[in-house]
């Protein structure tokens, strides 16, 4: 299995069966080359002389901004103060243990390495995603029960 791990370039594979469970976590790794792509529409070929219409889910004017507090660029922080905590996997982010459950951790909160920031389940895995570094919890960047995918920034956090 580490051979696969290394061979493939992921960053964690996980394997269970019955009560026996292995996790395996690559100590670094490069980060992914992210490519940021504006929203665009498709329309079909038409005519030269009428254009199509971009479809509402594509407009602009149809995304809402997310609440205080949630998105930020994805990419390298412009802060070189700030250190962005990415999902080492595809799938979706909880920011508490349980529905009803206070979150893990609160934008302002001071969080130390190993501290339990959220969890993200992926095929029916809860998998639990911790602090690499120490600091301040400048940030949440994505909202609870939303899908989120490798390498996507989660939180941002100051290092004090």
């Amino acid at each position: 299995m580490i051979n696969l791990a290394a061979e493939t370039g992921i960053a964690e594979l996980e394997v269970q069966r019955g009560d026996n469970r292995v996790r395996i976590r690559r100590a670094s790794f490069a980060a992914p080359q992210e490519i940021v792509v504006a929203p665009t529409a498709y329309a079909a070929p038409q005519p030269a002389t009428t254009p199509a219409p971009a479809p509402a889910a594509f407009h602009p004017a149809a995304v809402e901004a997310p609440p205080p507090g949630i998105g930020a660029p994805q990419g390298k922080p412009s802060d070189p103060g700030l250190a962005l905590v990415k999902s080492p996997i595809v799938g979706t982010f909880y920011e508490s243990p349980s529905p009803g459950s206070p979150p893990f951790v609160r934008v302002g909160e001071r969080v130390q390495p190993g501290k339990v920031l959220c969890i993200i389940e992926s095929m029916k895995l809860m998998n639990e995603i911790e602090a690499e570094t120490s600091g301040i919890l400048e940030s949440k960047l994505v909202m609870n029960g939303q899908p989120v995918e490798y390498g996507e920034a989660l939180f941002a956090v100051r290092a004090v």
